[in-house]
């Protein structure tokens, strides 16, 4: 089948697939040779990228094909900072987003207007599977900006045809009152600041299964099952689990089913994915855990083909959406990314402003501990020499405003005595993880 089918061709995106499996490859395929046919044409590195495989777009005739295409990485996207990964010329792009970089230059991603539209649909379907519906009222408290979460959740719940109440993140107090005030039914937030917000909720006496939320659509960090436990203990809402990266749109590439709470629906309609030996690179089987692979099927300003998340994961059959796999939650990383209350930190982006401190040796640690709800990042580092009274204080509070400027996090940083950081003859050990194991 390389034709669409109707029934897949004329659903409406925000309304949850009912095809068959059949008609979903069918539309995977279509969709596919008209990415890859895009991407070679527009954009330089797929091209070569394309060429050094010796692979052209007309060799792509089903989907066991995608193997033999090359794979996309982080780096790939920073070495065409900002706008050379565009398949359309720059005034087609509605809106830009972008993550932290390592060296200064983020992750660019550019959406057209219909892209904005698919990603909206996408937002509200997720939340529909959720557990939400039209008419609800939904607090958002990811954060907006360049960051996708805030307005990808935005849309979404406008899409869907419900009311969206824009809080951001912080203010905790506030947060609380307006949840109180407004009587939303759906929250969208990382799970560790929700911790945080029930928290403020027992100090101020409220019991937190007495408000009106019954659904938490929870992402943008790691979060295990005893931490769902505890949050549907305290609440009585369904807490679920939503999956996304900006490369590949943002939020809403794959959630799970209020219904079943057995891992994310991807929807495959939109992307193609894949799981992959991070080592020899050689697609694995469903059911084996390796790294997540996505490759863009819509995506019409920045198409991505193979791009390699790092995500460890494992795909399974689908249960609530039949014909959509599901991917387990995420079990790790292949690289040192550590998560943040939601933002993505990596010790190289640190590196660069200990780096740029003069009064600084190369040596640092990143230590991470969790006294309470939320995830708490310490640097450590050392002076080349015994500094002058006063010194370390502004040191440690330049780097502190750095980091926050810079990478989007909160971090204490400590400054030890000369010689104090652990040396190593072989790989730095760059993060010290202090956090209970779950």
């Amino acid at each position: 089948m390389t034709t669409e089918s109707a029934s897949a061709a004329h659903l409406p995106d925000h309304e949850i697939p009912t095809m068959s499996v059949e008609e979903l490859r069918g539309t995977q395929l279509t969709r596919l040779q008209e990415t890859v046919r895009t991407a070679y044409a527009n954009v330089p590195h797929y091209r070569a990228a394309f060429e050094a495989k010796g692979f052209h777009p007309d060799d792509l005739r089903s989907l066991d094909d995608v193997r033999r295409m090359p794979f996309t990485t982080k780096a790939d996207l920073r070495a065409n900072y900002p706008f050379r990964m565009f398949a359309v010329p720059r005034e087609q792009i509605v809106r830009v987003h972008a993550s932290s970089g390592t060296t200064g230059r983020p992750t660019v991603v550019g959406y057209t207007k219909r892209d904005i539209d698919t990603w909206a649909d996408l937002m509200a379907r997720s939340i529909r599977l959720a557990g939400g519906h039209p008419g609800d009222i939904v607090h958002v408290a990811y954060g907006y900006g360049l960051f996708t979460g805030g307005l990808g959740a935005h849309y979404g719940v406008e899409r869907l045809g419900a009311t969206v109440v824009p809080v951001s993140g912080g203010m905790t107090e506030r947060q609380v009152q307006l949840i109180q005030d407004f009587e939303p039914r759906v929250i969208m937030v990382t799970p560790s600041y929700f911790l945080s917000l029930l928290d403020e909720m027992a100090r101020e006496g409220i019991d937190p299964a007495s408000t009106s939320l019954r659904v938490g659509i929870f992402g943008a960090e790691p979060w295990t099952e005893s931490m769902r436990e505890e949050i549907e203990r305290r609440t009585g809402m369904d807490a679920v689990d939503i999956y996304g990266l900006s490369e590949v749109m943002g939020p809403g590439v794959a959630q799970e089913a209020a219904t079943t709470k057995d891992g994310l629906h991807i929807w495959e309609d939109h992307f193609y994915p894949e799981v992959i030996d991070p080592v020899t690179e050689e697609v694995l089987p469903d059911g084996e855990v390796g790294e997540l692979v996505f490759t863009s099927l819509t995506k019409e300003a920045m198409p991505v083909i193979r791009y390699r998340t790092r995500d460890l994961t494992r795909l399974l059959p689908g249960t609530a959406v039949p014909s959509m796999r599901r991917m387990e939650k995420i079990t790790g990383r292949t690289d040192d990314m550590m998560i943040i209350r939601g933002v993505n930190v990596f010790p190289t982006q640190i590196e660069e402003h200990v780096l740029a401190e003069p009064r600084l040796s190369p040596y640092f640690q990143c230590v991470l501990t969790q006294p309470g709800r939320m995830v708490q990042l310490t640097v450590l580092v050392e002076p080349l020499s015994r500094l002058e009274p006063g010194a370390a204080e502004e040191i440690a509070r330049s780097l502190e405003h750095a980091v926050k400027t810079h990478i989007g996090t909160t971090c204490r940083v400590e400054v030890r005595e000369p010689g104090s950081i652990e040396r190593s003859i072989g790989k730095a050990r760059r993060i010290v993880d202090e956090r209970p194991k779950s």
